[in-house]
């Protein structure tokens, strides 16, 4: 639920743009969260065949996670 006065300038807002208060709500989220990760974009590690880690393979779990930490704190 939201706050009534919340709730109030989501309504007016909607009626002012001749738009539902779902398409609205799509938007402002959108608008505020950070921009969704490109699909199939390689992570940066994963070229450590040659010149990598020499147990890259034995820590390739945690290479991954990582990795797709760091992405996700740069996303932020």
């Amino acid at each position: 639920m939201l706050p009534d006065e919340m709730d109030e300038r989501l309504r007016r807002e909607a009626r002012r743009r001749r738009i539902s208060i779902a398409e609205l709500t799509r938007e402002t989220l959108e608008a505020g969260l950070p921009p969704a990760p490109q699909a199939g974009a390689p992570l940066s590690f994963f070229a450590v065949g040659k010149g990598g880690p020499h147990d890259a393979a034995i820590r390739a779990e945690r290479l991954v996670a990582e990795g797709i930490e760091r992405r996700h704190r740069r996303s932020r």
